[in-house]
């Protein structure tokens, strides 16, 4: 097993050599170094498994070798550990208020040393162990995820294209129109695709905030609003089956909002609405109310519900229940999307859902009212 390296940064040499040989006889590769300049010029040879720094020391005191270190992203996971013969309770606070793992006071114990830089070094590597372990399971999830949302489409345009041409000389214009139909329909899912995981990355680069900032405007006519949404989704609820009842009020107050981020939001919600109402009560609705401090606008279906300790997953990116059961979901990306888009507009989204009679989830869009419809 290779041996961890420990870079311990201490000017004055005898107490240098001290911590060297305790923590090499602990099995520990240590290199040393006699100020904050000093290490930075080590660490572009060698990356430590932690570091071990005096607070007090000429040309770079440890404050600034930490502040340093931390400027580097590939150094940032390093575990830092203060040494200082400053006991006061202010020092100890600056030291963990800029993040470092652990502050030892000189003197220590031998012993002390050996159990901080042990507990650190098992920490970090359990950390780095879990982080390597989910992230494994999220380029798998997404490798399925993808694979099923990419080919499923893509397996759809490529069909029909391909019976199209092989058969366009004899082909009715019927046929021929539910072919195209067919190309379309699998491009406009991989559109959906495509515009969903750019719009992961605009909310992930702040880009989203940005343009509500710049578009957001005061509507006062809101219940509008929800109806166009309700009208476009209708057709998608007729066509499994399900029954669509819209109940907004004409009097909502004015809330400031994006149209667009508006409308997307409350389409994927309906849109999942949709998707997992398989039980006898084939029916959804829409509502609106004004409640104390925000206008409310609700998605309720009669469905499948969802596992109380599984809701919170549904607003990860990816996040889904029991995909192998239910291929029709899509990516697990819309309330994802549907949260940052009211999040942006300084609103929040609510889940409440039950798998006990009446089955059902209803997702509710809080939009905070204006200083004047307050008071």
């Amino acid at each position: 097993m290779t041996k961890k390296r420990i870079l311990a940064v201490e000017d004055h040499e005898l107490l240098l050599f001290a911590i060297r040989d305790i923590l090499q006889a602990e099995n520990y590769d240590v290199v040393t170094a006699t100020d904050g300049v000093d290490a930075l010029e080590k660490m572009q040879t060698i990356r430590p498994d932690l570091i071990i720094a005096d607070i007090s020391m000429p040309r770079m005191n440890g404050y600034r070798f930490f502040e340093e270190v931390h400027s580097n992203p590939t150094w940032v996971p390093i575990p830092f550990v203060f040494l200082t013969a400053r006991a006061e309770q202010e020092d100890r606070l600056k030291g963990k208020a800029m993040g470092a793992e652990d502050y030892i006071v000189k003197p220590f114990d031998p012993k002390e040393l050996v159990v901080v830089v042990n507990s650190r070094i098992g920490r970090a590597r359990a950390i780095r162990e879990a982080t390597e372990t989910e992230f494994d399971e999220l380029k798998q999830q997404i490798i399925t995820l993808l694979s099923h949302e990419l080919r499923t489409p893509l397996t759809s345009v490529y069909g029909y294209t391909e019976l199209a041409l092989e058969e366009a000389a004899d082909l009715p214009p019927g046929d021929f129109q539910l072919f195209l139909a067919g190309v379309k329909k699998g491009a406009d899912r991989l559109t959906q695709l495509v515009e969903d995981l750019l719009m992961v990355v605009k909310l992930d680069t702040g880009e989203l905030q940005r343009e509500f900032d710049l578009l957001g405007r005061v509507q006062d006519d809101l219940a509008g609003i929800v109806r166009r949404v309700a009208l476009v989704e209708a057709s998608k609820a007729a066509d499994q089956g399900v029954k669509m009842e819209v109940e907004v009020p004409d009097s909502l107050p004015p809330v400031l909002v994006h149209e667009y981020f508006l409308g997307d939001a409350l389409a994927r919600l309906v849109d999942n609405a949709i998707k997992f109402t398989h039980t006898e009560e084939k029916r959804i609705r829409i509502s609106g109310e004004v409640q104390e401090q925000c206008v409310a606008i609700s998605v309720q279906d009669w469905g499948v519900g969802i596992p109380a300790a599984q809701v919170d997953r549904l607003f990860e990116v990816f996040g889904q229940i029991d995909r192998r059961k239910m291929e029709q979901q899509g990516t697990g990306l819309g309330l994802v999307i549907a949260q940052a888009l009211v999040t942006c507009m300084g609103g929040n989204i609510d889940l409440v859902s039950s798998q006990q009679e009446p089955t059902g989830t209803t997702v509710t869009i809080h939009l905070p009212l204006m200083a004047s419809s307050q008071s």
